[in-house]
């Protein structure tokens, strides 16, 4: 791992989606993708691709613009900003966008890593 590094992925929530989501979450009807399904695309991209297994996410913050509309592909992305490899730490930008680069949110992670490098 290096800063820099980054990873990312893309997922289209559909209706379907969203409807499976609000029957257990609240019953209700959703019109847009609700934020904590934002967050799991983070979740996924720290604990499978960057850093990957082992992963421990400790904090999260995350900041909403705009909201994220049903069948339109979002593409969330994690960057290595910061390596602290004497306590594990490795801390990471987040976002997530749409196809035209609007930007959904933005935020930071911080994770305990064991493989952490001495940044470059």
């Amino acid at each position: 791992m290096k800063i820099g590094d980054f990873a990312s992925c893309t997922r289209i929530y559909s209706a379907a989606d969203i409807a499976s989501f609000a029957a257990l979450a609240s019953g209700g009807r959703l019109e847009q993708v609700p934020e904590p399904l934002i967050g799991a695309l983070f979740s996924y991209l720290l604990g499978v691709e960057l850093p990957g297994y082992g992963t421990n996410y400790l904090k999260q913050s995350l900041n909403f613009h705009h909201p994220a509309p049903l069948d339109t592909p979002l593409t969330a992305r994690v960057e290595i900003t910061r390596l602290r490899p004497e306590k594990h730490l490795a801390d990471l930008a987040t976002t997530c966008r749409l196809p035209d680069g609007t930007l959904i949110c933005e935020g930071r992670a911080l994770v305990r890593v064991l493989d952490v490098s001495s940044p470059a």
